[in-house]
């Protein structure tokens, strides 16, 4: 995935400025494909100046500008075509599990210093998911069902982790005790 087919997606959905944009990426898709307000905009501008988007000037009284975006009929099939592509398993890489996995040359204490750290890091994302309010909406809407998809992904991943680093922390204490 790239950070334009995200984008694309996202101002499939409504059109939007590049400020609404990155704070709706922060709610959403943010939580397993993250930008910065930078890479946004320059995101957004590569987009226009492709011909996948057009940028509207939406002139505010006593406010800056707006400029709004969406895509074109050329984004759409952008779109389109990436999201049924071949898609390729990326290779992991996991800064903690490589840590874990040279971690014996530590003593036991900063292991479980190492999982602990880990572990608080994984409920504020696993808290950060749940406090996300589920907008209404019909059961039988495509989209919704799909983005809450996503959001009951996150939370299983994340409570699995919970889970896994517990029985990790077991057995540490098992072998260390």
């Amino acid at each position: 995935m790239s950070l334009r087919h995200a984008i694309l997606g996202i101002l499939s959905i409504q059109p939007m400025s590049g400020y609404d944009l990155k704070k709706v990426i922060d709610e959403s898709v943010g939580h397993f494909w993250s930008a910065d307000q930078s890479q946004v905009y320059r995101t957004l501008a590569g987009l226009v100046e492709d011909g996948l988007a057009t940028r509207r000037t939406v002139v505010q009284e006593e406010r800056p500008n707006l400029h709004l975006h969406s895509p074109t009929d050329l984004g759409l099939a952008e779109l389109d075509r990436w999201l049924t592509s071949p898609l390729k398993t990326p290779p992991t890489r996991d800064p903690f599990l490589a840590r874990l996995f040279f971690a014996d040359r530590l003593p036991p204490e900063e292991i479980r210093g190492l999982l602990e750290t880990r572990r608080r890091e994984v409920g504020e994302q696993l808290a950060a998911l749940e406090a996300i309010a589920v907008p209404a909406g019909s059961a039988d809407d495509l989209g919704r069902v799909l983005r809450l998809a996503t959001l009951s992904y996150g939370i299983s991943q994340a409570r699995a982790e919970l889970d896994w680093l517990d029985d990790t922390r077991r057995r540490l204490e098992r072998i260390t005790s």
